[in-house]
């Protein structure tokens, strides 16, 4: 079974500003919950307990987040808070975490690249926090490791957009093999309505082969001169394959601003389902 999932999390969160000119866009929370906590819980649902993250300057409360902190435990020992800290704890006693930095950002195919010494030559996860997701009866991550023990090659999640957010997206062309499954036979990075060949859209959850790594390293710089997953990705579906799956349950964009408060609202409506909230 798998057990690393890769975070990738150097980059700069503009469309934060200016909260995120100190914070990284990872450690935003929802409710109470930062982002990559969400995605490092739905990591370890699907049975994936190494960690490694990807981190750039600035990035320092990522790591202290997963961390012990002695002075604040001691503080509220004892107290009525002390339970806030329980989901934490669980993840820092069960997983271990490992983190290296991108030192140039020069997009997500140069950041899955970097974290090479920290995945080595074996399958992995990858998760980018700021694409929040709720699966129906299990998590997205572990739906795709499902797909990826009877196929064994790359998944990538997908899901339908409407034909004017095609521009903002990885593309594919595929065709269907199973239920919500298409063999993937072209992608296309960002394209406009015009030339997209479906409106089938990659989102930030990935099943990689370690060929992966070889693959970026002879890969052409695409768009705006950054190292593209999706060419990458193009590359291995010709060579070997690469499936896309269209994933059960829900997706937040909580790289934008409606897309955070979106989020944020279903999670307190959730809250409110179960316990007794004020409206």
């Amino acid at each position: 079974m798998i057990k690393k999932c890769l975070f990738p999390a150097a980059g700069y969160g503009t469309r934060f500003l200016p909260a995120t000119k100190a914070m990284p866009k990872e450690v935003l929370p929802v409710l109470d919950k930062p982002l990559i906590q969400y995605g490092v819980e739905e990591a370890m649902a699907a049975g994936m307990h190494n960690i490694a993250v990807i981190t750039g300057r600035g990035k320092r409360a990522i790591e202290d987040h997963f961390d012990i902190s002695y002075e604040l435990e001691h503080q509220i020992s004892g107290t009525s808070k002390e339970g806030l800290l329980r989901d934490i704890r669980r993840i820092i006693d069960t997983c271990t975490f490992s983190y290296t930095r991108q030192i140039e950002m020069r997009g997500l195919g140069h950041a899955i690249l970097t974290g090479e010494t920290l995945i080595g030559r074996e399958p992995f996860g990858v998760i980018l926090a700021d694409d929040l997701c709720v699966g129906e009866s299990q998590g997205v991550m572990a739906q795709m490791l499902e797909i990826y023990e009877k196929y064994r090659c790359s998944v990538v999640a997908i899901e339908e957009v409407a034909p004017e957010e095609v521009h903002k997206y990885g593309v594919i062309d595929g065709r269907q093999l199973d239920d919500g499954i298409y063999m993937v036979n072209a992608m296309v990075e960002k394209p406009g309505r015009e030339e997209a060949p479906s409106n089938l859209a990659v989102i930030g959850r990935y099943v990689l082969t370690p060929d992966i790594f070889d693959i970026l390293r002879r890969t052409e710089p695409g768009k705006n001169g950054e190292l593209q997953i999706t060419d990458a990705l193009q590359t291995q579906a010709r060579e070997n394959m690469v499936l896309a799956y269209r994933f059960k349950g829900r997706r937040f964009d909580c790289g934008s601003v409606d897309g955070f408060v979106e989020a944020t609202n279903y999670f307190y409506r959730q809250r409110c389902g179960a316990e007794d909230c004020d409206p």
